[in-house]
Parts: structure tokens; sequence; C-alpha cells
């Protein structure tokens, strides 16, 4: 069976004599659960799994209860034992519970260490920060990348790029009509319902799902929120769509990125460029076969600089990058990320056709730009591009990559 990457670091982190809280945040249908269950296979500490993803409801007496069952098992052995809860913010007010336990395991000297999954990243998130800093490390469990796809199931690069990153879906390819169906029923209506709709107060949630679609739609373009309110016909406020778009950022559907400006103070208030973090969002609900996307030259386009974005947005995750994108007047560059003080230019192109890079000069002159790429076309080949770590392009020393 196919182990991604990630599955190694959990290892060996597991392995550790020292307690902590290891907390796994990432989108629906990525892989949490089937990395815990390989995990298992290795693991020969006493181990209880519960998930709260059940229909019973649940509350933060039902984590008591079962950290006190995974307690017992530090009774009847001298070694370490291991709680995996799972769909975690499920719970109201877990993060407390899992405070008080977890101290009172500390001021007993309990060898118990616990694992948390959570499939909405931004619920999660917030429990950490609120109640458990300083007691957890979190590993942020994102969308498969290329090579991941390409290792666990031979696809191929214009695979990727129109059928996204989605492991579950990869066998239904070759039934087009239904892989959109798995797509949209299991994932997108799922995350939607699930794990915002049901998880956060929505005063208006037709404009939050009208909103997800629109953005799949405009993946690529930079759109104001006004016109974005004329688009879905409502006639409701920026805030509660630039908030509506917070919470399907986080809950790694969609994304607006910010205009890069060199000062944080202004990179708020710009019009976003909308994103999505799989390109399968996109395509299940396209007017386009995967052959009719190939031979469409401006739509293929659209999916490949939406890959490259999917890729920058996972990416910048667990590496602590920032993403926006730059334009002025008529000059844009499709990515800027920044790391620290260092920042890189991104420009993606889908066409051998030579074409003017007028933006990025541009952009140059404005900033201190580190580092200048063109993906794509005549530029970089999309397969070495993604399999080069993303804080390796920061060097400007080309010899190094």
């Amino acid at each position: 069976m196919f182990k991604r990457p990630i599955y190694a670091i959990l290892l060996q982190r597991l392995r550790e004599p020292r307690r902590f809280i290891q907390v796994l945040a990432g989108p629906r249908q990525v892989g949490k659960t089937t990395l815990i269950e390989q995990l298992l296979e290795e693991l020969t500490i006493p181990t209880l799994y519960v998930s709260a993803d059940e229909p019973t409801l649940k509350d933060h007496y039902w984590i008591e209860q079962q950290w006190e069952i995974a307690r017992q098992h530090l009774s009847k052995t001298s070694e370490n034992a291991l709680l995996i809860i799972d769909e975690i913010q499920k719970i109201p007010a877990w993060s407390e519970t899992v405070k008080k336990c977890w101290d009172e395991d500390t001021r007993h000297k309990r060898a118990l260490k616990v694992v948390l999954l959570g499939s909405a990243p931004l619920l999660v998130q917030k429990g950490l920060t609120e109640s458990l800093a300083g007691r957890f490390e979190q590993i942020s469990i994102t969308h498969w990348t290329f090579q991941e796809m390409q290792s666990a199931f031979g696809w191929t690069m214009d695979e990727y790029i129109y059928f996204g990153g989605y492991p579950g879906a990869a066998e239904l390819i070759h039934d087009e009509k239904r892989w959109a169906r798995y797509i949209n029923d299991s994932l997108i209506e799922t995350s939607l319902s699930r794990d915002i709709l049901l998880l956060n107060p929505i005063h208006k949630p037709a404009l939050l799902r009208r909103l997800f679609y629109l953005c799949c739609e405009y993946s690529g373009q930079i759109l104001s929120y006004q016109k974005m309110l004329g688009q879905l016909h409502d006639v409701g406020n920026t805030t509660t769509l630039a908030h509506y778009l917070s919470l399907l950022s986080g809950a790694g559907m969609v994304s607006g990125l910010s205009k890069f400006v060199g000062k944080k103070i202004r990179e708020r208030g710009s019009s976003p460029k909308l994103q999505v973090f799989n390109t399968a969002l996109l395509s299940a609900h396209a007017h386009y076969t995967f052959e009719e996307a190939k031979k469409d030259r401006d739509y293929w386009g659209r999916l490949v600089e939406s890959t490259v974005g999917a890729y920058l947005l996972n990416s910048a995750l667990s590496q602590q990058v920032e993403v926006f994108y730059w334009r002025e007047g008529d000059q844009e560059v499709d990515f800027i990320l920044r790391w620290g003080k260092k920042v890189l230019a991104i420009e993606v192109k889908s066409s051998a056709r030579k074409t003017t890079t007028g933006g990025m000069a541009a952009c140059q002159k404005q900033f201190n730009v580190t580092r200048s790429l063109l993906v794509g076309g005549q530029g970089l080949p999309l397969e070495k591009f993604f399999n080069i770590p993303l804080h390796q392009w920061f060097d400007s020393d080309t010899t190094k990559i």
C-alpha cells in the first residue's frame, strides 16, 4: 500500500519518548484516517481509536470517557499508550476538555500520548490556539501532490491537472460521470454541510454554496467582492462574503489570494484572486470532459494555473510561506510568495508559444524580488517545479537547484 511521505515523519514523532498532543488537520478525503491505520500496523503500544463522526451526538463527557478507557491500558503495560480521536472538531468545547485531561495526566505522570484528527482545519486551529498552547504539535495533511498521485496510481501530468488530487476518486476517472458524482456528493456536499454549515453560524447558507461554485468557476481570476455579489445576485454586504470565503478556505476548498503590496497592513483590502485547493473541485461541475478540456487552449491554461496555485497553497500550509498575486494596471504576476524577507515571483504558462513577461519585469522594478520563475510552456517543466520543495526556490543561486 502506498504511504505518503508524511507517514515517516509522524511515525518517528510517535516513537519519541516525550509526550505531546499530535494534531493532524486537513480537508476531507486526503487520507488522514488511512494514515493512522498504516501507523497502527507499525506501532506496538496499546492504542484506542475513536471517532466523533458517528451519528450519536458527542459532548465533553464522551472525551473524558474515552480518555479514561485509554488510561486503563497504562495499568496493563509498562510502555506508553496512545489515544486517537478522529473528527475532534465535532465536539463542542473539545479543546478545554482535552487540556483538562492532558494536564491531569501530566500531574500524575501518566505516559499517555494523544493524536487528534480534524477535517475542518480552521476550527481545529481555533481550539488549539485558545486552550492548548504549548501542549501540541500540528501537521497539516494537505491535498495529494502530483508525485503522490503518480506513485500511487500511475497518473500523467494531464490527468493530475484535470482530475486533481483526491486518492479516493482515482479509480473512477475512466467513468467521468461517476467520478464527478463522487466529487460532488462525497466531497463537496459533505464538506459544505458537515464541516462548514453544521459547525459555524451561517445566516445565508445558500449564499455560501453559490459563493463556493463561483470561486471554482473563476479560479485563477481576480474578482472584487462587489462583482461577486453581482454574480451571485445577492444584496448582501462584502464583510459577510469575505467571512464565508475565509470559512471555505479554512475547510481546504477554495481561497481568495490577496494582492501583494509589500506592506501587510494594506494587503487585506485588495480584491481577491480566487483559487481552488484541488482542481477536482473545478472539473467536477465544469462543462468539459477531460479530452474536451485539453483541446480548449484557454480553458486548459486556466486549469494549469489553478494546478500550480493549488500546489502553492497546499505547500505553504506546512512551510510558513505566504501566497499572493500582483497586478498594477495591465501588468500582472500570477503568484507572489513571501518567506520571511524573501520574495518569489511565479508566472504560469501552458503554451509552448513565446509569451511576454512584462508583468514580471514591472514587479521586479517595484519590489526586491529574490527570484523569478516561469513555470510551464517554454519555462520550467511542471514536473520539475512540483518535484522540488517550495522553500528551495527562494534560493537565488540556481546552481543549488
